[in-house]
């Protein structure tokens, strides 16, 4: 069932988002003990700098040799063409995992470099009128630009930089608030 509390917090400020994406993990699991499959699903493409969001976080954490399975990189991503197929291998391999999702999305102006955790799933594609399936029982978007009349030009014209600083917050994020977990 989706639970309507959100958490956002904004890259600006570096250590306080990492701290709140942490906190936010930790109480989540702590409350939730039953959970010993936890995955993460970063969803997106590298052939577009708005929508690797997904993929770098996936990348930074294998990278990092993060304990828990991570599905969605820069080499392998999940994205619109092949999210369906892929989710059924997924689930066939982990039929009980919580899955975390991690995606990009475009949102008002004042809220552009916000990230949002919020329990229930990410709808991919849905600014950009794709319809996919839901991911995710926990789900970390990254808003990345604004919503507009031509969303595909805009996700074309954001900074790479400004992508890999909000990837880089949300997999340290990740990966300090399920270390505990992992032991």
């Amino acid at each position: 069932m989706r639970n309507s509390r959100i958490i956002t917090t904004h890259v600006r400020e570096k250590y306080e988002a990492v701290n709140t994406i942490n906190n936010y993990l930790r109480t989540y699991f702590k409350n939730n003990k039953k959970l010993d499959d936890i995955i993460i699903i970063g969803i997106g493409t590298d052939k577009c700098i708005g929508d690797c969001l997904g993929p770098l976080v996936g990348t930074i954490l294998k990278r990092k040799n993060f304990n828990f399975s991570v599905y969605g990189t820069l080499k392998r991503p999940l994205h619109a063409l092949n999210l369906k197929d892929r989710l059924r291998t997924i689930n066939a391999k982990h039929p009980n995992a919580f899955i975390i999702a991690v995606d990009a999305c475009l949102g008002e102006d004042e809220n552009i470099g916000t990230v949002q955790i919020r329990n229930g799933p990410i709808d991919p594609g849905k600014g950009v009128g794709k319809d996919l399936p839901s991911v995710g029982d926990l789900s970390i978007i990254g808003i990345v630009d604004k919503l507009s009349n031509n969303s595909s030009s805009t996700l074309h014209n954001i900074r790479l930089s400004f992508v890999l600083e909000m990837a880089e917050i949300i997999a340290e994020g990740i990966m300090t608030g399920l270390f505990t977990l992992s032991y």
